[in-house]
């Protein structure tokens, strides 16, 4: 692993803010001090990430990262590559989770303003969308996170949803299922990935049944609601792409709970690529996310934007991959489809 400013400022027993004075040449540094931490500097072969050390001390190397749901394992997954990748550059994260709440999110926003935070990232599923254009029209940095429906304004890093969709809805398609069921949420991302859906029965010559499209947030028991609801239908679906892996695993959930197996009676695929994707029974097909690309690349922009805050905005889209495991299969043959 590659060594970091604090595994430098732990061997030369000196602070962080005394190695970055050292490296960007600032501050009121004394000569034994500073031969002593570029000694140590040149032991251990460190390289000091540019964009990182460009950052003057006006600032307070401190960045900070809102997101709607800290239990949502793709925000505390995410979050934690992004807290890596800005401890890698010596900077500090402050980490809120608003659980979708508006006062929540103003209040937050306040403290943080309040601690002068050099930039923000804001995730996918921020309410107060005006406090984010305040941001714009103040010159704050922020950078945002898989939500890309203010795209000229600000920078946005993201994966390809509607990518994501389509590789979901085709692999379903390709198998032989046409009564495909959507667990979705309320969010942009989701959006996206339904556009992708109805798409790509339209161009099959599949009817899109809204009674098969469900919306509800983020959690197992959510899932497992909108799944029983789905397989109570008489003319019940053969195969359910949730939108996300909790949503999922709560699919899952259901089925088993009223005898059914996965896939052999209903295929179950979902989106994310989480750590509990593999953990379930069956393992679960889904769309990866490149998490840790998306966070550094996530942090290198918004640092970008701290230092040279005239560059044109950018947009990150990342390609999502389909990874196939055990939920998904050819659709059972004594159901209509």
């Amino acid at each position: 692993m590659k060594p970091t400013i604090y595994d430098v400022a732990k061997e030369a027993k000196v602070s962080i803010a005394t190695v970055s004075k050292v490296i960007n040449k600032t501050g009121s540094i004394s000569d034994p001090t500073r031969k002593k931490v570029n000694k140590v500097i040149q032991r251990l072969n460190y390289k000091p990430n540019v964009v990182a050390s460009a950052l003057t001390k006006k600032q307070t190397d401190s960045l900070a990262l809102i997101i709607p749901d800290i239990s949502n394992p793709f925000f505390s997954e995410i979050s934690r590559f992004i807290e890596d990748k800005a401890h890698e550059m010596g900077l500090t994260l402050f980490i809120c989770s608003t659980d979708y709440n508006e006062e929540k999110e103003k209040r937050y926003i306040e403290l943080l303003q309040s601690k002068q935070a050099d930039g923000f990232i804001i995730a996918s599923g921020f309410q107060n969308i005006h406090l984010v254009e305040e941001f714009h029209q103040n010159n704050i940095p922020v950078t945002l996170l898989a939500q890309d429906n203010l795209t000229e304004s600000f920078n946005v890093v993201s994966v390809d949803d509607y990518r994501g969709g389509f590789l979901a809805i085709n692999h379903l398609i390709s198998l032989g299922h046409q009564n495909i069921a959507v667990i979705a949420e309320k969010v942009h991302s989701s959006t996206l990935r339904l556009h992708a859906y109805r798409d790509l029965l339209g161009m099959h010559g599949m009817p899109v049944s809204e009674e098969n499209v469900i919306r509800t947030t983020a959690s197992i028991q959510n899932g497992e609601k909108a799944m029983l609801g789905l397989l109570q239908k008489e003319d019940r679906p053969t195969a359910v792409f949730a939108a996300n892996d909790i949503l999922a695993v709560g699919a899952l959930k259901a089925a088993r709970s009223l005898g059914l197996e996965v896939p052999k009676d209903i295929s179950v695929i979902g989106f994310d690529n989480m750590i509990l994707s593999t953990t379930t029974v069956p393992e679960l097909t889904t769309v990866a996310q490149p998490i840790k690309d998306m966070a550094d690349k996530i942090v290198d922009v918004l640092i970008r934007q701290i230092k040279m805050p005239h560059l044109a905005t950018e947009r990150t889209l990342f390609v999502p991959e389909l990874i196939v495991r055990e939920s998904t299969a050819q659709p059972p043959k004594h159901l209509k489809n």
